[in-house]
């Protein structure tokens, strides 16, 4: 989990709807609400890009990217299970050919997976 290598691809007045609040205001409130609190306890994260959508402003500065993503979660006993979802970014940047940064995101998992995973894999001791 790169929470330091992560923290430049986004604002740092950035707004999230939060899992464990309405709003999360800020990226170092966003890593401390939401980030440490999910990526520790999944696996195997991916983005399923050839279902990605974007809308892009008329002056190129504003854009707005929803995916799919997979990634593995685990029940309290450990065992793993599929944990799909959907996200939304908006994107923006001062002038055209600057990197786009984010300014928002929204991820949320599909109707009827479950909310907590409980940490990464467990591993089994060697047999004896």
């Amino acid at each position: 989990m790169d929470y330091i290598g992560s923290r430049p691809l986004f604002v740092e007045d950035m707004i999230t709807f939060g899992t464990y609040t309405a709003f999360t205001i800020g990226r170092d409130a966003t890593e401390t609400e939401q980030w440490r609190h999910i990526w520790g306890q999944i696996d195997q994260f991916r983005w399923r890009l050839d279902d990605l959508r974007t809308i892009l402003s008329a002056d190129r500065l504003t854009a707005v990217a929803m995916a799919v993503f997979e990634s593995t979660g685990y029940t309290e006993d450990g065992k793993p299970f599929d944990r799909p979802g959907r996200a939304t970014v908006v994107f923006g940047r001062g002038a055209v050919g600057e990197e786009w940064v984010a300014q928002h995101t929204h991820v949320s998992l599909f109707p009827g997976t479950p909310t907590r995973s409980f940490g990464t894999k467990r591993v089994s001791p060697p047999a004896l």
